[in-house]
């Protein structure tokens, strides 16, 4: 067993381990004793000796301490360390207490080895991590002898830059060589991170790239709003160096990324505060028990079914009408998450039997409702799919989850739905008042919905579209100068479905904060110079004009809602009675859905507009006239 160089590697802690207490112990009675130590106490010293050693060694392999691989040694460790000192140096007391009583024993020699056991037991591990740190740094000078290290400077003095210098000191194979922070809090200015100094702000940059050498630029900002973080990215690009980014902790956490830099995209540009989650609310909600989603292969309904694999529910119940959307997320979970318990639906929401039947089969607890048609001029063409999809597809959801004992029901609603100009927000806007009917009607199931504006990188969002056209050299097509949208990534909104459904208690129309409205044409510019070129010189913008249905300003809240706070900073709930509309027209709707239900399989356009009008009264095209 010795040969084994693990079983060696931990016989050799022990043994120095030993060492340390040994000395701790001795090295206390001669600073006692001013190193003159008489018979009585040389022979007591010795006497304890037999007892500490297998006390204290005993105690340090029950907490684990010899699994660890010290090379790596962090302030984890050092805790755990001081708790094992602890709890040993209180053993070693109350052993020389019980057995001798205290009698002819110096208080002060216990109290100084504990704290000279624990300096010599952290010392010994930070050793350790020293000798590897500079073997490691002397192999990679070895193998690249000529390779001159890259002069790198990281904008942030917070966590992620510390962790960015660690990782790189730790990893001299990367050849880095960082020459000093740049951070905008003056409390930091002219102090050091692990050796490298804070050298100014980011206005600064221009005299530290020029007085350090700087090749290369690394964003490293855990926290910042959207006018900072694009303050820091035209700073860097002014500079003519090359520029990335660190994911923030929660990326890296999660899986989504790798600790790697990247390149800037325009979600950097939205600003980076991480969303701080009720991780034990949420799993406590999810945990071992039976969830469906529906839309699950759209760009919503995939990342909430990655989000909720994360709580280990017993199953993922998948229902899609896509056959390849419904493919795609259930290969995705099952081989690269490793979530094998699952179930696939692929069929319409529309199906109430369908529905009733995968209800029944499976007792799914938590319903998160994402199946939607959301593409407004698309919809304005075909309102008929509007109706089917949105409107009865949703009735039908929440019809069979009361009916199979549902605990929770999240409806994944949109802003549009606010003061609708469009087929797709009045569509959204009966689904609001369809759950709130449900509520009225007394049923267990706990119904809830969230409202949020545009998500960044979904299906048929502006973003991937003005990708493409500034790949092809443009033009990029704008509809109008003043539009503006409210954005957020799609990992928040999930992250905030979940928390949103994890507070309900029940009837409530929850709305996320989306941060201030970005002008479309803002955005344009904004992707086309992180793509490397300057817009109205080698992409032009064209402005097109108002699609049907769209409107310039979208809102979150609709005239006599208002909002309240809720514990969570980035959720707000609609003020009044459980967020249903006061005239009860959200309890009067069967006989106007039959209308509608006879006007959507006749395809009959503006019956379906009227009808709509009726359902929802604010419902007006963007000039202000009622649908007609």
């Amino acid at each position: 067993m010795l040969c084994n160089p693990r079983n060696l590697n931990f016989y050799l802690m022990l043994a120095a381990d030993g060492l340390c207490f040994a000395l701790a112990l001795t090295l206390s009675y001669l600073l006692r004793f001013d190193f003159n130590l008489s018979n009585f106490y040389g022979a007591q010293l010795l006497g304890l000796l037999k007892y500490v050693l297998p006390l204290k060694l005993g105690v340090f392999l029950a907490l684990g301490l010899y699994r660890g691989m010290w090379r790596y040694t962090s302030l984890v460790d050092f805790w755990k360390l001081t708790e094992a000192v602890v709890l040993a140096s209180a053993l070693f007391v109350a052993l020389v207490a019980f057995r001798f009583g205290f009698m002819g024993f110096s208080r002060s020699v216990l109290a100084m080895d504990a704290l000279l056991c624990l300096m010599s037991t952290a010392g010994v591990r930070l050793s350790i991590r020293t000798i590897y740190a500079r073997t490691a740094a002397w192999s990679s000078a070895r193998r690249n002898p000529q390779r001159p290290a890259r002069r790198i400077l990281v904008i942030g003095a917070g966590n992620l830059g510390e962790r960015l210098v660690r990782e790189i000191a730790l990893t001299p194979e990367l050849n880095y060589d960082v020459v000093g922070f740049l951070d905008d809090d003056p409390a930091k200015r002219g102090r050091s991170l692990h050796g490298r100094e804070v050298l100014g702000g980011v206005d600064d940059l221009e005299r530290v790239i020029e007085d350090k050498g700087v090749e290369e630029l690394c964003i490293a900002v855990s926290s910042a709003s959207a006018e900072q973080m694009r303050r820091i990215v035209e700073a860097c690009k002014a500079s003519g160096l090359p520029h990335r980014i660190l994911p923030a902790t929660s990326e890296l956490l999660e899986g989504r990324v790798a600790l790697t830099l990247r390149p800037v995209d325009y979600l950097d540009l939205l600003g980076r505060t991480e969303v701080a989650l009720d991780e034990g609310g949420i799993a406590r909600m999810l945990k071992g028990r039976v969830v469906l989603v529906t839309g699950c292969g759209g760009s919503i309904g995939s990342e909430l079914c990655r989000q909720v694999a994360r709580f280990k529910p017993a199953r993922l119940v998948l229902v899609d009408v896509s056959e390849y959307n419904l493919y795609a997320i259930a290969g995705e979970l099952s081989s690269e998450l490793g979530f094998a318990d699952l179930a696939c639906v692929l069929g319409s929401v529309a199906d109430l039997g369908l529905m009733c039947r995968v209800m029944a089969e499976h007792k799914p607890a938590f319903v998160l409702h994402a199946a939607a048609y959301k593409h407004v001029p698309m919809l304005e063409e075909n309102p008929w799919s509007a109706v089917t999809n949105n409107i009865f597809g949703t009735r039908a959801v929440m019809q069979a989850a009361v009916e199979n004992g549902v605990e929770r029901f999240v409806l994944v609603s949109t802003d549009k739905a606010v003061r609708p100009t469009s087929v797709m927000g009045a569509s959204k806007r009966v689904t609001e008042r369809l759950m709130a009917c449900f509520t009225k009607a007394g049923s267990p199931t706990r119904f809830m919905a969230v409202r949020f504006g545009n998500v960044v990188g979904s299906s048929g969002s502006v973003v991937p579209l003005f990708q493409r056209q500034i790949e092809r050299g443009g033009p990029v097509t704008v509809t109008h100068p003043e539009m503006t949208r409210y954005f957020m990534s799609i990992a928040e909104s999930c992250q905030l479905i979940l928390q949103a459904g994890a507070m309900s208690r029940g009837g409530e129309i929850f709305v996320l904060e989306m941060g201030e409205p970005v002008r479309i044409v803002d955005m344009a510019r904004d992707l086309i110079r992180l793509s490397g070129k300057e817009p109205g010189v080698d992409v032009d913008i064209v402005f097109t004009g108002l699609r049907p249905g769209e409107k310039i300003f979208e809102e979150l809240i609709t005239e006599g809602e208002g909002v309240v706070r809720t514990e969570h900073e980035k959720i707000m709930v609609l003020g009044g009675t459980l967020g249903a509309d006061p005239s009860d027209l959200a309890c009067a709707l069967d006989a106007a859905l039959a209308e509608l239900a006879a006007a959507a399989e006749a395809q009959d356009g503006p019956a379906i507009r009227a009808l709509l009008a009726r359902l929802v009264p604010e419902y007006s095209r963007p000039d202000g006239d009622v649908a007609q």
